[in-house]
This record gives structure tokens, C-alpha cells and sequence, in this order.
């Protein structure tokens, strides 16, 4: 089956191109410049034509199983939302990120889980969903029984990502004790409630973040085989050069969301890929008060960039980059495509160019906005 994209402005790993992009059965055969003069083409009327986003870490799954704090909504159908989701906002290869383990933020997070695992194997060989499906288990490293509840899933033919967390008050994401006691008053808590909680958390870390790596570093290890693809390992809220140098000796060679400059640094000084949150680029800082992406990419310290809570952040924070931060348009959007392609280990997208997957996105710019107004996945309208 042949699709003609032409009359786009083609974003290419290095140009822009005013031309056309030819598509047959799933995957670009041709880019051409100028129009098209094949029947059938697709007039895109000079809108935008970039590669389909690459999302490593979304959490928006969760987010459609509980959209409510006291509303659990259809696990399947929180799914199929979720896909259309991330269809409309560009996103074509999606990396759910599901919790293994909790720390009493949520207590269904376990079942939100394996719901989601059973929902993916029932629903990515169906055909019915439009994005391509990946799993990347997070798992909360000073959780009580986190290494058994993975015993059932580290070998899972869709895992491809496995990150290591710790939300412990005092530690990564909730360094600033001061604004996590805030935040948890905000919530409603008392304040002799808060401590308690928090002095019981740092005592349940001291007791179990050890020994609970290396129970899931071990196992992570033992159940990579011919047959199953071994998984990415990434560390999550990286806040000191400590931090980095036990993910290094560890093998870990992502950092996800360094939630400062000096952890970005010693990161990117021993090799890491450093993946940051669109969201914060989008809104200019972040939710938890730790580092502005912008002020990373102004360091040359981001790598790519993924979704986190709000998929369509990420088309929207490659045209922020470009028009903010003066990158060049190839290299912002490589950001959202190219660049996650190759944290994640294919070759076979992320790119517009022949022989790639056809998974495209037409975009174009309303005052100063990123409207998303079509998108095919492997040659097929999705969006």
C-alpha cells in the first residue's frame, strides 16, 4: 500500500526539505524534493512533517486507571484511551511506564500494574491499538516486597526498560524535606502525622533499599536470554555524584530526570544518556522544584526528552526548544524521536528517511502553538 505525503515542509535528521515523503507498505521508500506528482498524494499544504515521537517514560497510563483520587476506572478501556492518547499528541512508540512496588502514595499502584502487563499482552497482538507498545517497569527500590513482585515480569517479551526509583522523603525527587512536609499539608496532614511518616520512610530505606537493588540487579541479570531482549537499566531522580557513581559500577547507563545541575554533570562525565521531562520545558520548571530543563539544555546536558505525565508535552517542548532556546528545528525534534530511538536501541525509527518506519507527524504552528493535525504509525492513520 502507497501513501504520498507531499507539498510538507520535511523535518530531516538535518535540514528542513520542502518537499515529499513516499510511503510503501509501512515504511518511507522515498523523500523527494518539491511536489509530488503521483496520483493519490496527500497535499499537506506546507504544514510541518516531523518523525513520530519516541516516548520513553509516561505515566499517563496510571492516569487514565485512576483519573479521579477516588475513582479507578475500566483497566482495558483506561488503556485504549491512553493509546488514543498518545496517537493524537504524536507519539507512536510508547514506553508504559507501570510502578512495581509503592511507598503508600498509592496503594493500587501494585494492581494498576499488573492489569496494565495483562491488558498489553491481550491488546498489542490484537492489532486494535495505534501506537507501538513498549514496558518500562519502575520499580521503587525501598518498597516491601518490590524484587518478588518482579520475579513474574523480568523476563516479559515487552519489557525493554527498567528503572531504578527511590521517593523516599529526604532522597532524589523529595530531597527539599521542607517542601514535601508543605506539599503533604497541603494534602490535608497533620503535621505530627507528616513526620511520622517521614521518619518511618527513611527508617524503612535504611532497612531496604540495599539489599533490594541487588536482589533486582540480580535478577535482572539471571532472566536476559536469547530469547528475551535484555532490558535498558535507568536510575531515576539522580541528585548527587554519589548517586551517579552507583549506577555507574552497577552498569546503569541512563539517568532519567537528574534533578539538578551537578547530577546532570556527572552523568553526562560518565557516559549516561540524560533524559529530561518535557512537561517542565513546557511550564518552565518543575513541579517538584528541582532544576528547569531549560537550564539543562542551555548546559548541553540533555540528551532526549520523554513525556513523563503529559504526552503531548513532547511535540510541544521540541517547537519550544527551537523557539525559545534557539536550537535548530532537526535537532529540537531529534529530541522527541531520534535521540530516545537510540537510547532504546532501534534503528528502525525516530527518523525521516528511507527505509525507516513511516511513523509521521504533521504539525502545524498556530500563533506560536504545535498543532498536531494528523499522524500515521508504520504507514497507517492513527491520529
Amino acid at each position: 500500500m502507497q501513501l504520498i505525503l507531499s507539498n510538507a515542509t520535511v523535518v530531516l535528521p538535518d535540514q528542513l526539505l520542502r518537499g515529499c515523503v513516499v510511503v510503501q507498505d509501512g515504511r518511507i521508500a522515498e523523500v523527494q524534493s518539491g511536489r509530488s506528482a503521483g496520483a493519490g498524494a496527500l497535499d499537506l499544504e506546507g504544514d510541518i512533517l516531523i518523525p513520530g515521537a519516541v516516548d520513553l517514560h509516561t505515566d499517563n497510563l496510571e492516569r487514565q486507571v485512576q483519573p479521579r483520587m477516588n475513582a479507578r476506572w475500566p483497566s482495558r478501556a483506561a488503556l485504549l484511551a491512553h493509546d488514543a492518547q498518545c496517537a493524537a499528541a504524536g507519539v507512536t512508540t510508547v514506553f508504559d511506564a507501570l510502578c512495581v512496588g509503592d511507598l503508600g502514595f498509592d496503594e493500587d499502584r501494585g494492581r494498576t500494574c499488573a492489569d496494565g502487563i495483562a491488558d498489553l499482552e491481550a491488546l498489542v497482538p490484537s492489532g486494535l491499538l495505534k501506537c507501538d507498545h513498549f514496558l518500562h517497569l519502575r520499580c521503587e527500590l525501598p518498597a516491601e516486597g518490590m524484587p518478588a513482585q518482579m520475579q513474574a515480569w523480568a523476563g516479559h517479551k515487552l519489557l525493554r526498560m527498567v528503572s531504578l526509583m527511590d521517593h523516599t522523603p529526604g532522597s532524589g525527587q523529595y530531597g527539599d524535606l521542607d517542601r514535601y512536609r508543605l506539599m503533604r499539608e497541603r494534602g490535608g496532614e497533620d503535621k505530627a502525622s507528616i513526620q511520622h511518616r517521614i521518619d518511618e520512610l527513611r527508617a524503612q530505606r535504611a532497612r531496604l533499599r540495599g539489599p533490594n537493588r541487588l536482589a533486582l540487579l540480580a535478577l535482572l541479570r539471571t532472566t536476559a536470554g536469547a530469547d528475551v531482549a535484555k532490558p535498558i537499566l535507568a536510575s531515576h531522580d539522580d541528585r548527587t555524584a554519589a548517586d551517579i557513581a552507583e549506577n555507574l559500577a552497577d552498569g546503569i547507563k541512563v539517568s532519567e530526570f537528574p534533578v539538578n545541575l551537578a547530577a546532570a554533570r556527572a552523568a553526562r562525565a560518565g557516559g549516561m544518556a540524560v533524559i529530561a521531562g518535557a512537561p517542565n520545558l513546557v511550564r518552565g520548571s518543575s513541579h517538584s522544584g528541582n532544576v528547569a530543563v531549560a537550564e539543562l539544555l542551555a548546559a548541553g546536558l540533555v540528551d532526549a526528552l520523554a513525556s513523563d505525565y503529559v504526552p503531548v508535552s513532547l511535540v510541544h517542548a521540541a517547537f519550544a526548544a527551537a523557539e525559545t532556546l534557539g536550537l535548530a528545528l532537526p535537532a529540537a525534534i531529534a529530541l522527541i524521536s531520534a535521540a530516545p530511538a537510540h537510547v532504546a536501541g532501534f534503528d528502525d525509527r525516530g527518523r525521516i528517511a528511507a527505509g525507516q518506519r513511516a511513523d509521521l507527524v504533521r504539525v502545524r504552528v498556530h500563533q506560536g502553538l504545535p498543532v498536531i493535525r494528523q499522524v500515521w504509525c508504520a504507514g497507517t492513520r492513527v491520529a
